[in-house]
C-alpha cells in the first residue's frame, strides 16, 4: 500500500487533485481492528474546470500515462484496487479538510477523522455501513464533543441516534 501512497502524493503534488485523504473500510482499519477489504476509498477535493464541472477524467488519465489500468469502478495502482470518490458535499469537504495526516511506513498520508468516518457511515445509510457501524463505534476512540458537533452540523442527529439504540 505504500507505494500506493506515494503515487497519491504525487498527484497530490501536481495539481491532479487538490487534496485527498483515505475515507471508507481502509480509514476504519487505522482506529479499528483490520477486516477484509477489496478497494481503498480515497475522497478527493479536484481542481474545478473553466465550465465548473468536477471530473475524474484526469486523474484517470495521469494515472493511465503512469501505467496505472482500471478495473470495474476502481484503478489499479501498484496493484491496489482504488476507488476515487469526489467530496460532493459539505460533510465530504468538511472531512477531507480536518484529515489526520499519519505516516504509513516511511510515507505521510492523510486519513479521515474517525468522527467523520463514523458521520459519513450514517449518513450514507448503506447496509454494510450499519453492520460496520457498530463494531466502529466500539473500538475507535473518537471525540465525543467533536462527533456531536459533526452530527449536528450535517443534521444526522437523528439518524446516529437510531443506530446507536441497536448497538
Amino acid at each position: 500500500m505504500e507505494s500506493t501512497l506515494k503515487v497519491l502524493n504525487e498527484l497530490e503534488s501536481d495539481g491532479v487533485i487538490s487534496r485527498y485523504a483515505i475515507g471508507g473500510a481502509v480509514g476504519a482499519i487505522f482506529y479499528m481492528e483490520p477486516f477484509l477489504t477489496f478497494d481503498l476509498d480515497v475522497f478527493v477535493l479536484l481542481p474545478q474546470t473553466a465550465g465548473g464541472l468536477l471530473t475524474l477524467s484526469p486523474i484517470y488519465e495521469d494515472l493511465k500515462r503512469r501505467g496505472c489500468t482500471e478495473e470495474a469502478d476502481c484503478v489499479l495502482i501498484e496493484g491496489m484496487p482504488v476507488q476515487f470518490l469526489p467530496a460532493y458535499n459539505l460533510l465530504l469537504e468538511e472531512s477531507l479538510a480536518e484529515a489526520r495526516e499519519t505516516a504509513y511506513g516511511e510515507t505521510t498520508t492523510r486519513v479521515l477523522r474517525p468522527e467523520h468516518l463514523a458521520a459519513i457511515m450514517v449518513q450514507t445509510g448503506r447496509d454494510k455501513d450499519r453492520q460496520r457501524f457498530s463494531t466502529f463505534m466500539q473500538e475507535a476512540a473518537m471525540d465525543a464533543d467533536y462527533l456531536q458537533r459533526v452530527l449536528d452540523c450535517h443534521q444526522l442527529t437523528a439518524r446516529y441516534d437510531l443506530w446507536k439504540t441497536a448497538i
